[in-house]
């Protein structure tokens, strides 16, 4: 059975791209565009994995994963933070709210991250 991923992201150049690297490294790729969205796919699908932007439409990334951490249901689920935003305080704030990794969108290219990915997950 595939691992399941949930991709909050509003870039769709981005989205479209990492979404197709996971799926070719074999895993199930739920997309949202927004914050809301994303956060009640994850309720649904109850994903292995969620990758999360932080700058998103209707609810931030912050709020999304503080939500994802206070629900008994997704509480364990873990949240890898793939954003542009580079300040201490910024990735201080995710990692008290319980975030497994953080990554700068540019320091990273497709390959990376789905690496990152299957180390998280252990596959």
């Amino acid at each position: 059975m595939a691992k399941k991923i949930v991709f909050i992201e509003d870039e769709p150049n981005l989205q479209k791209s990492l979404s197709l690297a996971l799926k070719g490294a074999g895993f199930e790729v739920f997309s949202a565009f927004d914050g809301q969205e994303g956060f009640d796919l994850v309720l649904k699908q109850k994903p292995d994995l969620v990758l999360l932007d932080l700058i998103l439409p209707k609810m931030d990334g912050f709020a999304v994963l503080e939500k994802i951490k206070n629900n008994e249901q997704t509480k364990n689920i873990p949240v890898i933070i793939l954003t542009n935003l580079e300040e201490a305080d910024d990735i201080q704030r995710v990692v008290d709210f319980g975030a497994t990794n953080y990554l700068i969108k540019a320091n990273y290219n497709l390959d990376d991250i789905v690496l990152k990915v299957k180390s998280t997950l252990g596959v």
